[in-house]
């Protein structure tokens, strides 16, 4: 724990390696690891967690954009870095500059690369119904043109199951559907002669429920960090999975409130009976949702403290009234644990009304990243 900071996050090392060893069981061996450590490792810290994991063995990475892309290689990765987002063309310098690998996320997009002068590397991504970004399935004839364009260097194809997490009959039936508009993409270009290239298309949850599947990378994110997206989210895989990161602040001031008294912006809250309160060092531009007050609660010295009054941008209001001997300075626990309670990362999320993927990527840069 750092003695500094006024709010704090912890990352767990063993934990990442634990998922990493429990990802990598799941599939064939002949299948790589890519982390999505785009927004930061959702939160944790891209340098240190891709410094981890390169130690353990993983070369390759993926990431939102081009600026992520050029962190990584300023930090010394040496791998495939693929983009999975669109470049803009005041940026393409940096695909050569710095080895990036682009998302082609339409057949234009190739046109547009090519006009700069070529040698860019990219993958081509599918559309196989998720109507976000790609070129269709149903156009396998550009998908080929792709390939052949001069200027152009394609290593690979890959797609994004949008309903993967679902063991809803429908879902899984639309997922089995992507899978086989991906496997028809690949056996036209072999039929085509265009062959030598990878293929990828899990994700964390593709992983999971789908680990049968034989292709040349996954791509982990929320899992990695030992997440679900949400509480009972389908996991056929078995595995366990550990959180990596926990979340802490300290305590600022504790102070009485008398019976029918007001707390905080609005006074929104008000005491039903005489209150002790504490005002916490953490607010919403640390990452803490307003849409937490009145739902959830923190840890301090193993006891559960409801969160009370408006969320503020640097502070926040619990009640301490069960909490004995507290005093200036005492850690807080939002998410993590703290003697026998705990606060699942699903849970804090629950409370703010949204997902992991949501909350974890919103956390704010002024947070110590601590490696314990």
């Amino acid at each position: 724990m750092s003695g500094k900071s006024r709010a704090w996050v912890e990352l767990n090392m063993d934990h990442l390696q634990h998922n990493v060893e429990q990802l990598r069981s799941l599939v064939p061996e002949t299948c790589r690891l890519m982390p999505a450590v785009k927004a930061d490792a959702y939160g944790h810290g891209m340098l240190p967690m891709v410094e981890k994991l390169t130690e353990l063995g993983i070369e390759d990475y993926c990431v939102a954009c081009a600026e992520e892309g050029v962190r990584l290689r300023k930090a010394g990765v040496k791998g495939l870095i693929l983009v999975l987002g669109y470049t803009y063309p005041a940026r393409f310098q940096d695909l050569l500059d710095y080895d990036l690998t682009q998302t082609l996320v339409d057949r234009e997009y190739a046109n547009e690369l090519q006009r700069v002068g070529g040698g860019f590397k990219v993958h081509v991504g599918i559309d196989t119904g998720m109507h976000r970004l790609g070129v269709s399935y149903e156009e396998a004839e550009r998908i080929a043109e792709i390939f052949q364009t001069p200027g152009i260097r394609v290593g690979g194809i890959f797609s994004q199951l949008c309903v993967s997490d679902s063991c809803k009959e429908k879902d899984r039936a639309f997922t089995l559907e992507q899978i086989g508009r991906f496997e028809q993409v690949t056996a036209w270009l072999h039929r085509q002669g265009i062959k030598g290239f990878s293929r990828h298309l899990q994700g964390s949850y593709g992983m999971l429920n789908y680990p049968w599947l034989q292709y040349d990378y996954c791509r982990p994110g929320i899992a990695l960090y030992g997440l679900l997206s949400q509480e009972g989210d389908w996991n056929s895989s078995g595995i366990s999975l550990l959180p990596v990161l926990e979340l802490k602040t300290r305590v600022q001031s504790v102070r009485k409130v008398n019976k029918g008294e007001g707390a905080g912006y609005g006074l929104v809250f008000r005491a039903g009976e005489d209150t002790r309160i504490a005002a916490l060092s953490i607010g919403y531009a640390d990452g803490v949702f307003r849409e937490i007050a009145g739902r959830g609660y923190v840890l301090i010295r193993g006891k559960r403290a409801p969160i009370i009054g408006r969320v503020c941008m640097d502070q926040m209001l619990v009640d301490v009234t069960e909490v004995s001997d507290i005093s200036q300075g005492d850690e807080a626990v939002l998410i993590g644990k703290s003697g026998q309670e705990s606060i699942s990362g699903e849970q804090f999320a629950g409370w703010c009304g949204t997902i992991t993927n949501e909350v974890f990527s919103r956390l704010g840069g002024r947070l110590e990243r601590v490696v314990v």
